[in-house]
């Protein structure tokens, strides 16, 4: 099946690329993948939320926010690549989550972005991860989430 028509099938439209924030390009192709920039969870040109994920942002709002940044790097590699049925599978997905000190559940966190990709990609989703806590984001983000994408 394709990418396109397994979107369809979740009822995912992907959104518009989000335009960068500073200066760089939102996913550059090289050598058969997609590497996305740093995506934060825009929607509609704005972020839903900003502050640190164990206080002002819970967990679960969190995991939403990532499983959002995900679709972000998707519709980026998409538009780098010339399509979304150019895009053949996840490589490696990098999460990093402004957190409070004591907050330890940044994978939880970037598991809505891993799991989204998984339902989308299947067994081509399956990804290599990093999850890491910081002290700030661009913007004030709770979340931000970069992908490597593997070409068909």
């Amino acid at each position: 099946m394709s990418v396109s028509a397994r979107l369809a099938e979740l009822g995912i439209e992907l959104p518009l690329v989000a335009a960068p924030v500073a200066a760089y390009v939102p996913a550059v192709v090289h050598e058969g993948l997609v590497y996305t920039s740093g995506q934060l969870p825009f929607s509609d040109g704005a972020l839903p939320a900003t502050g640190k994920v164990g206080a002002e942002v819970g967990a679960d709002e969190a995991n939403a926010y990532a499983r959002t940044c995900a679709l972000n790097a998707l519709a980026a590699a998409a538009d780098a690549a010339g399509g979304v049925d150019r895009i053949a599978g996840v490589l490696r997905l990098g999460g990093f989550v402004a957190s409070t000190p004591e907050f330890t559940g940044q994978p939880g966190v970037i598991n809505g972005a891993s799991l989204v990709l998984g339902e989308i990609f299947g067994d081509a989703g399956r990804h290599a991860r990093a999850a890491v806590g910081v002290p700030v984001l661009p913007l004030d983000s709770p979340v931000e989430v970069e992908v490597t994408f593997i070409l068909a």
